[in-house]
């Protein structure tokens, strides 16, 4: 190839190429800085990215473990506090039970005492009736509620315990009185075994909420430390691509003004024809 010639110029040609490749740099090194990202798509590394977005999807599933255990941690307190509710009212009907079997007590005081003790009684419903969180009512049925214990879909489950009268843990009943020393008394045994129950009931709710509760934990740190795995392989270190950056526009104006340069020494040519 001639030296000089007006057909080729191997030095621009050279420089331009250099100048598209500084470009093509200049380019991913914005777009990285622009979303924090050293790789965005499958394009940027096939591998890499397919390992990230497999990650993601484990982050997402993990934040609906976090939901559904949030919900059951929920309904289980719900039932918590209503299952000391319970026990606070049995506490008071024993109190009228055990009043209610002196013998010596007059028509007018044994009947007051058996609305008191009828009226507590009645509330116990009322609290069990109501004990609900989003359609769980722990207090109700011994099915309880079953929380996603993993991205898996596997699950844990908190059994429920029923606080209903009449039922195993509360052994009064809905027609249980004390109009007489000897009903009183009746009540009184029923109502000693219930709050032993009740106690041992909200027990095991306390244990499966204080399971929620800790797993719910993990799960968290999971999903952190898993969101921080699919930083380190994708998030771009934005001091050095900043630095790079710099170098780049100073790269990117030396190859301007070699292209310059190159495409300038064609029209040296015709100075030799003056």
């Amino acid at each position: 190839m001639p030296v000089n010639s007006v057909n080729t110029n191997s030095g621009a040609y050279t420089a331009l190429q250099n100048l598209n490749a500084t470009n093509r740099d200049l380019d991913s090194v914005q777009s990285r800085i622009n979303t924090g990202k050293k790789i965005n798509t499958a394009k940027d590394n096939g591998a890499i990215w397919a390992i990230a977005q497999t990650q993601r999807s484990e982050v997402t599933a993990l934040n609906t473990v976090k939901e559904s255990l949030a919900r059951g941690s929920s309904a289980v307190d719900i039932g918590l506090a209503a299952g000391e509710s319970v026990s606070d009212l049995l506490v008071q009907m024993k109190d009228k039970a055990l009043a209610a079997t002196d013998k010596s007590l007059s028509t007018s005081s044994r009947n007051a005492l058996n609305e008191d003790f009828k009226a507590l009684r009645d509330q116990i419903t009322t609290v069990v009736t109501n004990a609900s969180f989003n359609g769980v009512n722990m207090l109700s049925s011994t099915t309880g509620f079953s929380a996603l214990a993993n991205s898996s879909g596997s699950a844990m489950r908190v059994k429920g315990e029923i606080l209903s009268l009449g039922g195993a843990n509360v052994t009064v009943a809905a027609g249980t009185t004390i109009g007489t020393s000897t009903l009183a008394t009746t009540a009184l045994g029923l109502v000693n075994a219930s709050i032993d129950k009740v106690s041992a009931s909200l027990a095991r709710l306390g244990t499966g909420a204080k399971q929620l509760e800790t797993h719910s934990t993990f799960v968290s740190k999971l999903s952190d430390a898993v969101e921080n795995g699919v930083g380190n392989l994708v998030d771009a270190d934005l001091a050095k691509e900043s630095a790079r950056l710099q170098s780049l526009q100073v790269k990117q104006q030396l190859g301007v003004q070699a292209l310059s340069i190159a495409s300038q020494s064609s029209s040296m040519l015709l100075g030799l024809f003056r």
